[in-house]
């Protein structure tokens, strides 16, 4: 092999990968129609309404009004969505939530983690 063979291969092989990783524009549309997912809260009968408006603040930074509606209608309804979006990022939420752990002043009482599901929105 040439030695000037030998510098046009890497750059070749450089264009050949990057071909490959881009995806074709029927993956691209289908990328962008993913359904919306939901953050779904549970009611549960433990965990009181203030933590439970400390968590919802905590991690969608809302503000006391809209955490304590959503934390009502969620009682109320025995779920309530609280939040929508990629599934990746509902996911990653939903995770949030359920690291803050139960209501400490409930622990006598058998308070465990916020209970969420995350589910596909109807298109």
């Amino acid at each position: 092999m040439k030695a000037a063979d030998a510098e046009v291969l890497p750059d070749q092989s450089e264009t050949i990968r990057e071909a490959q990783a881009k995806p074709s524009p029927r993956e691209e549309a289908a990328a962008k129609r993913q359904p919306p997912y939901a953050v779904v809260l549970h009611n549960d009968d433990v965990n009181t309404f203030d933590h439970v408006v400390a968590v919802l603040r905590k991690v969608f930074q809302y503000d006391r009004m809209k955490a304590f509606r959503l934390t009502l209608q969620t009682h109320q309804s025995g779920r309530g969505i609280v939040w929508s979006g990629s599934l990746e990022v509902a996911e990653l939420k939903a995770d949030q939530i359920r690291s803050c752990g139960p209501d400490p002043s409930m622990l006598s009482r058998g308070a465990l983690p916020l209970r969420t599901s995350v589910e596909p929105l109807p298109q």
